[in-house]
């Protein structure tokens, strides 16, 4: 592994680099970062978790000018969370060398992001669908960018962006630009965009292996529909993670999911597109500091989440592209850690999922659908091992005369018995109501997101003066269904 020294960074930079505890370079770091100081174009095939915002970022900023008030530096994402967070890292990579970055995205205020732009930020990081906005407003000019980043590009190209992308390229320079593009899949219109707004890019991609991430089970379950929230709650009550992501694939399915979970007593709520900036960042915050253990979200409101510790990630509905679940199921085993994806899915589905295997280059294995009684099980040993870890504390002093005083009347057997099933969260049968989706069924690939892609998104943007609609909620195909006949014990069938 390399060091940050031996690339020939400014001492500011490598500074700052360590102070925020990076110490070795990773595998695309160590293969780009020569290459951007350069002023080479590059297109980086790589996940997130693999380091790919250190990739570009930190030559990004080396090659800064600070003493220049222009803006030098513009990049590209696909989400709000995923601006933000490039921001704050291309902030503290910057942070010493003096290097000033601003982030502008929609749903805020466009009156706090001009006082930041006239704080003349050297990188400007961006959703296209804002960005846009500005130019048009002429708050942003692009003709002193000397780089280019597009970082995960093929969610750009799901989202229906390619010709915002192409508008606010063709207002750069087009000569002396460098261009780096970072994407975790390579579909042909990504390749016509390259080979339009690209000068001989060298390629860089991670191993197979690390693009279809062997640390992470994948599996999927054959249900009904009607039966898949009851097969999630025994799931999540089966497999206990410590933080996990369910997926829905609409907004109203993000919705009714994270309140019927809540309903049967679990710690969750939903992340999607209609909420504002205030509620994100509040629901962020929560799921990491473990306030809650269950985040609920579509597939754009959870792209470029860098969060630690997510053991698990729930497929409730099948992605509407296979790329997407290589993103969802890379929210977890990251940083060389263990992870599972489990995917819900209808027998209609079947041939979607197997189109999803082509695409990840690994089977998913089948598994039953879990019993009351396992699910049950499950959460005994859940309390069974927080009580091995509290007695191994040693503090419970205060309890000791309680204790002994239980023991008198009872033997211990009896006496911890009880106390399992007073911990023990048995298995919610709650009957809730959520809105049936039609089986989402594998269509003619044509490797195009185009405008097209953009009728069900969660997005960013929307065209100049229409109003945000209820995007996502399908005409038909929809019907109400009570989940759990609350009698337990019941399996399903």
């Amino acid at each position: 592994m390399a060091n940050f020294e031996q690339f020939g960074l400014d001492a500011s930079v490598v500074q700052a680099v360590t102070n925020i505890g990076f110490t070795e370079a990773t595998p695309i770091q160590q293969e780009t970062i020569e290459l951007v100081l350069a002023g080479k174009d590059v297109i980086g095939q790589a996940q997130t978790g693999t380091g790919k915002t250190g990739a570009f970022g930190i030559p990004l900023v080396n090659r800064i000018d600070s003493s220049n008030p222009l803006v030098q530096g513009l990049v590209l994402a696909p989400t709000r969370e995923l601006a933000n967070q490039v921001e704050q890292a291309l902030r503290q990579f910057g942070r010493v060398k003096g290097v000033r970055t601003t982030v502008v995205y929609g749903g805020e205020d466009f009156g706090k992001q001009i006082r930041s732009l006239k704080q003349r930020p050297h990188i400007i990081v961006a959703t296209p669908g804002r960005l846009l906005d500005h130019m048009r407003r002429k708050t942003i000019r692009l003709e002193s960018i000397e780089t280019v980043v597009l970082d995960e590009a093929d969610e750009m190209l799901n989202m229906g962006f390619i010709e915002d992308i192409e508008t606010i390229l063709a207002e750069t320079p087009q000569e002396t630009r460098q261009t780096l593009l970072f994407s975790a899949t390579m579909p042909k219109r990504m390749e016509s965009l390259a080979s339009k707004f690209m000068k001989n890019p060298t390629r860089i991609a991670v191993k197979a292996k690390e693009v279809t991430m062997e640390n992470i089970a994948q599996q999927f379950i054959e249900v009904h529909e009607r039966e898949k929230f009851d097969v999630l709650c025994r799931l999540i009550d089966l497999e206990t993670p410590d933080l996990s992501i369910v997926f829905g694939r609409t907004k109203r399915r993000v919705d009714e999911l994270a309140e019927a979970l809540i309903k049967r007593g679990y710690r969750a709520e939903g992340l999607h597109g209609d909420l504002n900036q205030a509620k994100r960042n509040s629901v962020l915050r929560k799921f990491k500091e473990g306030l809650i253990d269950v985040l609920v979200a579509t597939d754009v409101a959870a792209r470029g989440l860098d969060i630690s510790g997510v053991t698990h990630v729930f497929n409730f509905d099948l992605p509407q592209d296979p790329e997407s679940y290589v993103h969802r199921i890379g929210r977890t085993g990251r940083a060389g850690r263990s992870g599972i994806a489990i995917t819900l899915a209808t027998k209609p589905e079947r041939e979607h999922v197997k189109l999803i295997e082509s695409v990840s280059k690994r089977r998913m294995t089948q598994r039953p659908k879990p019993t009351y009684e396992e699910a049950l099980e499950g959460q005994k040993q859940s309390t069974l091992n927080e009580l091995r870890e509290l007695a191994a504390k040693g503090e419970q002093d205060s309890y000791r005369v309680a204790a002994k005083e239980l023991l008198q009347e009872t033997d211990a057997v009896t006496a911890l018995a009880a106390a399992l099933k007073l911990l023990t969260k048995e298995p919610d049968q709650t009957p809730v109501k959520l809105t049936s989706e039609a089986p989402l069924r594998t269509k003619k690939r044509h490797g195009n997101g185009g405008r097209d892609g953009r009728r069900h998104n969660d997005r960013d943007r929307r065209p100049w003066g229409q109003k945000r609609g209820r995007d996502g909620r399908r005409s038909g195909h929809q019907r109400k269904w009570a989940s759990s006949n609350g009698k337990a014990g019941k399996r399903l069938s």
